[in-house]
This record gives C-alpha cells, sequence and structure tokens, in this order.
C-alpha cells in the first residue's frame, strides 16, 4: 500500500441491474469506459445489494450492516436513525475530504429536501435526489440549471430533449470533476457520486435513445407461466403489475434504459480522465456500482419490488486501482454491498469496527493466487420496504431470501408461500421449486440456513459487556 491512503471516487448509480455492461457479457451495451475499469480493475460478476429498494440498500452499504440492523427497511422514512456511523463519517474522522453530488437517500424525500444525517462526513454536499422540479429551494441541481438560464420545470415537461450538457447525470459528473481538480490541503479525498439514472421514468436524452434499433434488443426474459406465477405472488407488494411484454413496450423500455447507461458511461469516462489530467489516478481507487436493480421486463414486471429476481438483487460491482489492484480480474465469489465499507477502511489502513457485518474484499483485489471465493451465501431483506404507509395499496410484505452458489430461497414471511429456483438448471428462474417433494431436503437446508443468518445478524448494540 502507498504511504498515504488512497482518494476513492465512489460512482453508484440508481436500479441499475447488473447484466448492462458490455465488457461483462452485454454486446447491446456500448460502455467503452465501465470497460475501461472492467479491464484494469477487479469485476465481481455475483455481487447482490442487502435490498431491492433504495433506502435499506444504501443504509447497508454505506455502513457495512444489514438494513434491518441499521432500522433501515423502507423507503419515506421520516429521518436517518444514526444506528451505526456512515463509512463516509468513519473516513471524515480520519483526515479525509468528503464531498457527495446527488442522490444520498437514507431518508424520505418525496415533496422535502432530504434531512442530512448528523454527521455524514461530507464537506461539500451538492444534494439533487432525482432531476425532477419537486423542491422550491435547497436543490442543488435545479439552482446550477437555474444559473446556466434555464427552468427546471420547463425542461422536465420534455424530458428527451435535455441536452445531455444540462443532463443530471452530467451535472452530478461536473461536480465530481470539480472536486477532483480541488486542492484538499493535502489530505486524501471521498468523492461520491450519486446518479439517479438509470432509474424509471427512462427518459434519455434524444441522441442516446437514438443510437438503439429496438426491434433488434433481446427483449426480457418472459415466459406465459410468469402470469400464472406472479398471480400467485399477487398479496406481496410489487409496483407494477405483471404483463406480457408487448403489452408496455418493454424492447423500448429496454433501449431507454441501455441509453440512459450509455450517457453514464461518457461521463464515467470524464471522471476518469479528469484523474488522468490531474495525475491522481494511481492514487486513487475507482468504484463503480448500484444499489440494486431493475426487473426491465423480467418475468413480466418493471421497476422494482419485494421480489428477488437477479435483475433485481445483482447489481454491477468493480474496482480498480492502477498498481495496487489485479487489472481485467473476473471474480465470480458471493459478495454483498455491506463488504463495501469494510474493504475501504482496509485500504485506508483504518480499523474495522467489530459491529460491521460486511467483509473485506481486499484479499480478492490483490492476491491473484487468492481463492475465488469470499462467502458461502448472500442475504436479501424486505420489510414493508415501499412503507405502506405511503402506499395504501400495499400491503406491508416481510420477505427475505438467502443464495448460495447454487439455490435461491425466498420466503414471504406470514404469507405461508416461499419460492426455491435452482440458478444452475434455471438461471432465469422460470420454475419455482418451493413445493417440489425431490428438493426438499435442499429446502429444510437452506431454511434453517436462512434462520440462522437472521439470528446471527442481530445486532448485540454498542455498550460493554462485563464478564464475571
Amino acid at each position: 500500500m502507498s504511504a498515504k491512503p488512497p482518494n476513492i471516487l465512489w460512482i453508484c448509480t440508481d436500479q441499475q441491474r447488473y447484466d448492462t455492461i458490455g465488457a461483462l457479457n452485454n454486446p447491446q451495451v456500448h460502455s467503452p469506459n465501465i470497460d475501461r475499469l472492467v479491464a484494469g480493475g477487479v469485476a465481481f460478476e455475483q455481487a447482490h445489494c442487502q435490498s431491492p429498494i433504495c433506502t435499506p440498500s444504501r443504509g447497508s452499504f454505506l455502513t457495512g450492516m444489514y438494513p434491518s440492523t441499521v432500522h433501515a427497511c423502507f423507503n419515506g422514512n421520516d429521518r436517518w436513525a444514526e444506528a451505526a456511523p456512515l463509512i463516509t463519517a468513519l473516513l471524515a474522522d480520519a483526515g479525509y475530504d468528503c464531498a457527495l453530488a446527488g442522490k444520498l437517500h437514507l431518508a424520505g424525500a418525496f415533496g422535502r429536501v432530504e434531512p442530512r444525517p448528523q454527521h455524514d462526513g461530507y464537506r461539500l454536499f451538492h444534494w439533487s435526489h432525482d432531476p425532477e422540479d419537486q423542491w422550491e429551494a435547497g436543490h442543488a441541481y435545479a439552482d446550477w440549471i437555474a444559473a446556466q438560464g434555464h427552468d427546471l420545470g420547463e425542461l422536465r415537461q420534455s424530458p428527451h430533449d435535455i441536452p445531455p450538457e444540462l443532463h443530471q447525470t452530467t451535472w452530478c459528473s461536473d461536480r465530481a470533476i470539480d472536486f477532483i481538480e480541488a486542492d484538499h490541503d493535502g489530505k486524501p479525498w471521498l468523492m461520491s457520486v450519486n446518479i439517479f439514472d438509470p432509474h424509471e421514468p427512462f427518459d434519455p436524452p434524444q441522441p442516446y435513445l437514438d443510437r438503439f434499433d429496438v426491434d433488434a434488443l433481446s427483449g426480457p426474459a418472459f415466459r406465459e407461466s410468469d402470469l400464472t406465477a406472479q398471480a400467485q405472488l399477487a398479496a406481496i407488494d410489487f409496483q407494477t403489475p405483471c404483463r406480457r411484454p408487448e403489452e408496455f413496450k418493454a424492447k423500448w423500455i429496454q433501449a431507454a434504459y441501455y441509453a440512459m447507461i450509455e450517457l453514464i458511461d461518457d461521463n464515467v469516462g470524464r471522471m476518469l480522465d479528469a484523474l488522468d489530467r490531474t495525475g491522481q489516478r494511481e492514487s486513487t481507487i475507482v468504484i463503480f456500482m448500484s444499489d440494486h436493480g431493475e426487473m426491465l421486463g423480467d418475468h413480466g414486471l418493471l421497476q422494482k419490488g419485494c421480489r428477488f429476481y437477479e435483475g433485481l438483487v445483482r447489481v454491477p460491482l468493480i474496482f480498480s486501482w492502477p498498481g495496487q489492484f489485479l487489472e481485467g480480474a473476473r471474480r465470480n465469489a458471493l459478495v454483498e454491498l455491506i463488504d463495501i465499507a469494510p474493504t475501504l477502511l482496509e485500504l485506508a489502513g483504518l480499523p474495522v469496527p467489530a459491529r460491521m457485518q460486511g467483509r473485506s474484499l481486499a484479499r480478492l483485489l490483490r492476491a491473484p493466487e487468492a481463492p475465488d471465493s469470499h462467502r458461502e451465501f448472500v442475504r436479501s431483506e424486505y420489510y414493508d420496504a415501499v412503507n405502506a404507509k405511503y402506499n395504501p395499496s400495499f400491503n406491508g410484505t416481510f420477505a427475505t431470501m438467502l443464495r448460495d452458489e447454487r439455490y435461491k430461497l425466498i420466503m414471504y414471511h406470514g404469507q405461508g408461500i416461499g419460492e426455491l429456483f435452482d440458478l444452475a438448471a434455471d438461471p432465469d428462474e422460470f420454475v419455482n421449486l418451493w413445493d417440489d417433494p425431490a428438493l426438499l431436503a435442499t429446502k429444510l437446508r437452506l431454511m434453517q440456513r436462512s434462520f440462522d443468518a437472521l439470528a446471527l445478524a442481530t445486532d448485540l448494540g454498542t455498550e460493554a459487556v462485563t464478564v464475571f
């Protein structure tokens, strides 16, 4: 490790599924700059979020703890519960100069400016939950648009006509480039770039959408049996009804989604170029990831909710640090997003708090001889995550997922139903084996593991225990 702790450029998109990067087996997406990170770093191809919903996922990877542990279980919460320190606060306390551009979403932001945590570590805080014009004050992106001589409300009336240079994705990257080029008084820095795209409403600039031949795209993973399968889950919360892909123009949505990612990719390139231009690339860790995925028409569903299909719980996770990390390594180990926080602490030469439930990935980043394994299983939680209080049509579903190298077990708690998928034989998760008698022993083994993992994830608190 270098004598000075590394800088950290942490790029987190919103709702980007794992299979959306050219270098990682998707030739339909042109992503040369993210591909640069893959070629020059380590890509974790089995990275899983700890909730398929924004706030619980972000609360978990920013603390290295499960959503339920830090009381970050749902969107629409009044405030951050302060149940554990954020990784950015820990780094700031250790001397890092930290900044954010874009989304935080540790508390509800609908119709109001999100209240900040008591100590989040950010010296600069360019807040923009999303690109809409719904805040009268405190929306840094809207203020910047106004400074350019435009009105955000007017621009948003025709979002596909917004020039790329005025897009929120570009604005986030501009703020990151400003920070990269700034004087940090000799301190290491962390820049958190929280881009709203490719989150719905699927509204890329028209020139990016025009790159795609909609009819030539692959379309979603769907079978007629999905209509029956989703009908059986009718009591389980989700934001869109199950429909045949042609009923909601699934290929057009796929094109728009990919177009948003290509705009993101262009801006990743701008940020990497800024690191090169300022001579900081070799002293900077770059992370590219997303908080959770998007159904994108798979199984007849769009957006997110209480499901644990691969498109929702698997996300991109790429680390790059020239001269320090492996280059062109594609790890297949099961990892969780809560593993990021302890990884950054270890790489910065800082202690990892005993409460932190994530496990450092440093060995997999550095050691070519390290076995390609990390966890026996990964977990994800949904505890009334799209808060039923603010969505009267929802039922307040509670569910958990446990996935090992072959099988995925999902339990919808209190509903008497579940799902079991054999990912080796059925990677698109069409065949629910929950009631298959031949898999009874497997189901019981996974249920026991899930129950044990839930119990062992319980936080016992921070008070010292006196042993007599």
